[in-house]
Formats: structure tokens, sequence, C-alpha cells
């Protein structure tokens, strides 16, 4: 005579126990099947991005993988192969989708394919691709040369960013805004009016931009230097085109102290980040810099961009900068300056950040050039670096619709990549956040 047990396994199913309970399919396998010829449109799969980004202090990471699947009635069950790793089970959920969230914050750069099976199927019915990569920081930037920005500059700013929602500015600002004689108190409230607004209603920041102007120069307590201009043999009285790097590291922190007072004063905060005019920052400059808490600086140039100087006056501006800023290329990435050489990455490094002006200037450089830049940057694929990719203008009263053409061509190519969007690795930032990136040695 049978037992109940005996009975009770005859009569419902090889794998029924006599406890009452069901063993269930197999566990995945380690192993992924052969991927199909073809995705199975039976199957509706959602979830994955194309990019994940690898994240840093700065931006954080898109780590976890969703997959989600409605299967064809019949299938019991879904499993799936992300990378690397060994297999996992989608769980049913209430609405009859199969899902799982997959951890891949292991992951370095790369592309890695995801497989998708059913029911133990020797070929999987889908495979799907996705690429980890570091993020690609795109930086705009304004050198503001002269004391009173046009508002026809102001009105071009305004209508980039209408134009690429996401865009933010590094504004290198004027201290001279507060010392030239003929701007008038009324103007200078304005400008600082619509700089607080930019701040507060798109994260622009307020950096600092030096010409050492004689009005400027001489209201922080020093003697105005003359003598060594970029641009004409016979000097220039109004300081406007003479080297930052004229001026020693002492007078240079007087310079700078000025600059903090007088932009605090105003509440615009005290600024952190710095390009020198002209590009002339010599290792006196950082010095001073970074011991008054600039936490980068971005005068390091790509200085073959500039080629109009060549012949342009004394011909100084672009001889210095190509004797200075000699190994600045297309591909030349932000590092921290040996404390006695601008260009040397070797300890001991200054506390500040130097990220080249590897896109230099649209009044240099036209769109086709700059994304050729871009492109020496990043190839298409994933980054297996953060990396930087800088171009700049100036908003004067001679910012012309042309120039604007220039500055949105190429913001239209990055915003193409935006990670945000899932396009690519594309992240818009401003330059005081680089060093979240890019830590110290």
């Amino acid at each position: 005579m049978r037992s109940p047990c005996a009975t009770a396994l005859f009569a419902i199913s090889l794998f029924a126990g006599c406890g009452g309970g069901t063993e269930g399919p197999p566990p995945p396998s380690a192993t992924p099947p052969a991927a199909p010829a073809t995705n199975d449109p039976a199957f509706a799969v959602s979830g994955p991005r194309d990019w994940y980004l690898i994240g840093n202090a700065l931006t954080p990471g898109n780590d976890q993988v969703l997959l989600d699947v409605v299967a064809p009635a019949g299938v019991e069950y879904v499993d799936a192969w992300v990378g690397p790793h060994a297999g996992i089970r989608l769980a049913p959920q209430p609405d009859g989708h199969l899902k799982e969230l997959v951890d891949v914050s292991d992951l370095g750069a790369g592309t890695y394919d995801i497989v998708l099976g059913a029911d133990g199927a020797d070929t999987g019915f889908a495979t799907l691709a996705f690429r980890r990569s570091h993020p690609l920081y795109a930086v705009l930037s304004t050198d503001y040369d002269f004391a009173d920005p046009s508002d026809q500059a102001l009105a071009r700013m305004e209508s980039i960013h209408r134009q690429h929602p996401e865009l933010v500015i590094t504004h290198f600002f004027s201290p001279y805004t507060f010392t030239d004689p003929t701007v008038t108190e009324e103007r200078r409230q304005a400008l600082v009016t619509w700089l607080l607004a930019q701040r507060d209603t798109h994260g622009d920041e307020l950096g600092l931009h030096i010409h050492p102007y004689c009005n400027f120069v001489e209201a922080a307590g020093v003697t105005c230097i003359t003598d060594q201009s970029v641009q004409y043999a016979a000097g220039d009285p109004s300081g406007y085109t003479i080297k930052c790097a004229a001026y020693s590291e002492a007078q240079f922190t007087m310079l700078l102290h000025k600059a903090d007072e007088l932009f605090m004063a105003r509440g615009l905060g005290k600024p952190i980040t710095f390009r020198a005019g002209a590009w002339t920052a010599s290792i006196e400059t950082l010095r001073a810099l970074a011991a008054d808490g600039f936490v980068a600086d971005t005068s390091a140039l790509n200085w073959a961009k500039v080629d109009e100087w060549k012949n342009v006056g004394n011909k100084e501006l672009y001889r210095w900068n190509m004797e200075h800023w000699l190994p600045i290329t297309d591909d030349s990435q932000p590092y921290y300056p040996n404390h006695d050489d601008p260009l040397a990455m070797t300890a001991p490094t200054l506390p500040i950040l130097q990220a080249p002006d590897n896109g230099a200037m649209v009044d240099y450089v036209g769109v086709s050039e700059m994304v050729d830049i871009l492109a020496h940057n990043w190839d298409g694929g994933p980054l297996a670096k953060p990396t930087v990719f800088s171009y700049g203008f100036h908003p004067s009263e001679n910012f012309s619709a042309s120039e604007q053409a220039r500055v949105d061509g190429m913001a239209y190519k990055l915003d193409q990549a935006l990670a945000s969007a899932d396009l690519g690795p594309v992240v818009y930032t401003v330059l005081r956040d680089l060093p979240k990136a890019f830590p110290a040695p």
C-alpha cells in the first residue's frame, strides 16, 4: 500500500515535495546564453540607458541598470546577464512586468552587453549594449576685458542661456568696473544686478579677470606698470595691455585683495577662479592666487589657436604665450602646477588647479575648429578619465552676432551629447567645481 506522501508525489508533479513546497526553476547560469541574431519583438524590453557615468565628487554616477521586461504568455521566467556579471533573475511585479535593478558601480569605462534569456533557453531573446564613461566637462567662460560690457553683449548672453538651458557660464568679471571713473554708479549697480541674476537663475559663476588697468592698480595701492605691453612697443599708459606677469607676487597679491574687496562690497562674493588678461599669468601670479584662496585658474592657453596675434603690434602676446605655455595643446587637461614651474606637475604642487583653455576663444576659433579640438579630447566612445573641454568669448560691445553663432554652434554640438539626456558623457559645469573632479594629489 502507497504512503500518503507517495500518493501526493504521483498526483501533482515530479517537482513537488512531501512537505507540499515547490523547488521552482533552476537558478540563472553564470554564463549567458548565445546572443540572438535579432531581438525577439514578442518581448517588450525597457529601462537601460545608453550612457552610464562613472561618478566622482562633482558628478553622481549612473550606477544601476534598470531592466524591465514584459514577456509573452507562457514564459515562466526571465534572466539577465549584465556585462561580466553572473546571471540574475528578474522579479515578477504586480503589473505583470519582470524587473530588476543591477548594480554596475564596479564596471570601469567601456562598452558592455546585456543578454536577456527566457526559461533557460540556449539562445537569448534580446541583447542590448550600454557604455560606462567618465564625464566630459564643458566649461564656457567669458573674459570681461572692459569696464563696461555693452547691453548688446548682455542680451546675447541671455539668448545663449535660453537656447541651451543646461549651459552654465563662468563670468571672469572685471574689478575695474568699480574703479574706472567713466562708469557711472548707476551703471555699476545695473551690471551687478545683472550678474547676480545670472548666478541665481542659471547657476553661473562669478570669477575674476584682470587686465592691470592703472585706475584699478593704483586703487590697490600699487604703482602702475606701463612698459610691458603685449601689443605696443612704446608701452601702454592705460595699463590695459600690460602683462599680469609684470607684477611681483606681493604686488599681485595686493591686486587680488583689492578685487576681493570690490566684489564683496557689491554682494558678488569672493572670486575663487581666475584667468589673466592675455593669459599672461606667471608662477608668481599663481602663487598669489593660491595664497588668496583661489581654487582654479585657466590662464594656460592653447596658444597656437590665437595665431591672429602673431604679427599684431609688437607681436608680444603671441610670442609670450608660445614661450610660457609651450606644451599646452588641444588635449591638455587640468593639473596642479609645481610651486616654482607653472608647466610642471611634480611635487611640491600649488593648491590651485590649472585648467587649460584648450578650446581658446571664439574670437579666434570657428565652430569647425572647436569641434576638431573636442574630437582630440573625445572620440565619441567611453572616456577612461574625467576630461575637460573649455572655450570662451569676450562680452564686449563688439560681441557680434557671428561670434554668438560660434558660441551657440559649439553649444549645440555639446547639447547633442548631454549625459542628462542620455546622449553622451557631456556635463556642463563652472570652473570653481572642477577641483571636485580633479582632486589635488
